[in-house]
């Protein structure tokens, strides 16, 4: 069913009333308003305490490395390390708009770039909690013309729909490309209709990364919804969890606001994909990203079995010794060690990003960059080296230029 105005009515009202009595985020539920480097959410979360000793063999541990491996002159962005909520350590650097000199800080909404899809992925996930979607329904239940009949929700999802990537629509149109247009949504669903470019693979055969499948992902939350997709974010995911820094790009009102993105000293200029949503287009921070994460622990929230699903494998499974694979909008390496680690990393323009849930230990790694550097992907040799107690692993870190984030 579409979300109603009662719904609509209690989330607004949650969202601007911060969380209340009874809603608790395990045992620092009682001083939450005074410590300023806890994180809470109003769901039920079950969390031990972190002692003063864990919090003081950690933090000098991830200053070293986040000194050594992240911060650096060419490095401009947020970083934050979090542990049941407890903020372990947090750096704010650089600016966000080179020309007001305005600096970054905690509240900078960053654009998130890919890691945007796990916030999509999260919403349909809602959706079928709530019974309004199917993960294994035909996409053309939703979008009757689209013209491939046997893609489905789920291998939209875990990009195994074979569809083309909208960045090849000027290579498949030639001549016929407009590339003066900004591209919304609508359009690339427009061209995959009047076009119907073959596709890569048939549907479900194999894994191929491609932002067209969540742009069509963010069409379906808007039919299922009955709400513009960044009016759905906030009622599924953002006001419900307090998220009041993080937004979805509006294209014709938020250009001359929002967070720059840099290569050097030089702002990255909008192109003709900047409009479109789903795949990327979600700005936030640090802080509301550990707040989704605390969010994945409460059945309140989202069902375990839904998050099981999300968590899942979907290409790798023939492999004997796989080393990453894909989820439901989540990214997985599979360590030497036999830990799994999920995780999403971003690239789009300037910004390059990270979320890294540790989820046996109930840590979360965030790291959003705005100048153009891959440094921001070393939070996944943290992830294995201080929390995963084994040694780093190079082939964590993915070297620039690279494609499909």
């Amino acid at each position: 069913m579409k979300i109603t105005l009662v719904g609509f009515f209690l989330s607004s009202l949650l969202y601007f009333s911060g969380p209340v009595g009874g809603e608790r985020n395990g045992a620092y539920d009682t001083n939450r308003n005074s410590d300023s480097t806890l994180i809470t959410i109003p769901f039920p979360v079950k969390f031990g305490q972190v002692s003063e000793a864990y919090l003081q063999e950690k933090k000098p541990k991830i200053d070293s490395f986040y000194n050594k491996f992240i911060n650096s002159p060419f490095y401009s962005g947020s970083f934050l390390v979090a542990k049941n909520g407890r903020i372990l350590y947090e750096d704010y650097k650089g600016l966000s708009n080179i020309k007001t000199g305005k600096k970054v800080d905690a509240n900078t909404a960053i654009h998130l770039a890919s890691v945007s899809k796990i916030l999509t992925a999260t919403a349909i996930l809602k959706l079928v909690q709530e019974d309004n979607i199917m993960l294994d329904q035909k996409v053309t239940d939703w979008l009757p013309r689209f013209p491939y009949k046997n893609t489905t929700i789920r291998t939209l999802l875990n990009h195994r729909s074979g569809l083309q990537h909208y960045s090849n629509f000027p290579g498949l149109l030639k001549k016929s490309w407009d590339r003066k247009k900004v591209l919304s949504n609508q359009d690339v669903y427009e061209i995959l209709v009047k076009h119907k470019f073959r596709l890569v693979f048939n549907d479900n055969t194999r894994f191929d990364y491609c932002n067209t499948n969540y742009v069509i992902l963010a069409l379906i939350i808007e039919k299922a919804t009955g709400l513009n997709y960044r009016d759905a974010m906030q009622e599924l995911i953002f006001k419900p969890l307090g998220m009041k820094n993080t937004f979805v790009f509006n294209y014709d009102t938020d250009r001359d606001t929002v967070c720059k993105s840099y290569r050097g000293n030089n702002i990255f200029p909008w192109d003709q994909y900047d409009r479109l949503y789903g795949d990327k287009n979600i700005y936030s921070t640090p802080r509301d990203l550990v707040k989704f994460d605390l969010a994945t622990y409460s059945p309140d929230f989202i069902k375990p079995e839904l998050l099981q699903e999300a968590y899942t494998g979907y290409s790798a499974g023939n492999i004997a010794k796989p080393i990453k694979d894909y989820g439901l909008g989540m990214r997985m390496r599979y360590l030497a060690s036999g830990e799994k680690l999920i995780y999403h990393n971003g690239w789009w323009h300037g910004n390059n990003t990270s979320f890294v849930p540790i989820k046996k230990d109930t840590i979360t790694i965030i790291c959003l960059g705005n100048k153009y550097s891959n440094r921001p992907y070393e939070t996944l040799r943290m992830a294995n080296e201080f929390f995963l107690k084994k040694k780093p692993e190079p082939t964590l870190v993915p070297e620039l230029p690279y494609t499909g984030e």
